[in-house]
C-alpha cells in the first residue's frame, strides 16, 4: 500500500504521484494542506513537515527519490 502525504502546491509531490501512475501503482494521496488528522500522522511517522512523504508499506521515503522508491 502507498500513501503520499502531499500539498497542491508541491512540484516534488507531483512528480511522485506522476511516477506511481506512469508505473500503474496505486497509491492514496493525503493533503495535508487540507486534512489535519493527515498532517498530523505525517509529522508523526517523519518527524518533519515537508512534502511529499511517501509510506510504501511502512517505509518512509521523504521527498522525491525515485532511486528509493524504485
Amino acid at each position: 500500500m502507498v500513501r503520499i502525504y502531499s500539498t497542491p502546491t508541491c512540484i516534488y509531490c507531483k512528480y511522485a504521484k506522476e511516477f506511481f501512475k506512469k508505473n500503474n501503482i496505486e497509491y492514496t494521496d493525503l493533503n495535508v494542506a487540507e486534512d489535519e488528522k493527515a498532517r498530523e500522522e505525517m509529522i508523526s511517522k517523519s518527524q518533519q513537515m515537508g512534502v511529499p512523504v511517501i509510506d510504501i508499506d511502512g517505509k518512509l521515503v521523504v521527498g522525491f527519490d525515485q532511486r528509493k522508491i524504485e
